[in-house]
């Protein structure tokens, strides 16, 4: 899957590791790398369902639109279909199987 960010300054720290260690601790920094590697590693955003671990899920209310994976609780890592148009199942519902690039937006604690 493709993945971007939706700025310089959240990609400039997710793509070092001296700079995620420094912000976020070296537990982490590390849990991002993975789940920015696993992001990039599967075909489409429907296989990220079947991650240990990784908690994917759409996001409701003000991030509507938006999904995240689990990174050390209550953080999470954020991001939104990058595919333009997003593809819609007939119920309304996103289809996760045609999803194929992801942009990162935030990293946080959204509760």
């Amino acid at each position: 899957m493709e993945v971007s960010f939706s700025g310089a300054k959240l990609q400039k720290l997710c793509n070092s590791a001296a700079k995620l260690r420094g912000e976020c601790g070296p537990r982490m920094a590390a849990l991002i790398q993975q789940r920015l590697s696993e992001l990039a590693d599967v075909e489409t955003l429907s296989v990220m369902r079947t991650i240990p671990g990784a908690h994917c899920h759409e996001l409701s209310q003000n991030l509507k639109g938006h999904l995240a994976v689990t990174l050390v609780r209550p953080s999470r890592l954020v991001f939104k279909p990058g595919d333009s148009p997003i593809l819609r199942r007939p119920d309304g519902g996103l289809d996760w199987e045609q999803v194929k690039s992801v942009v990162i937006v935030a990293i946080g604690d959204y509760h």
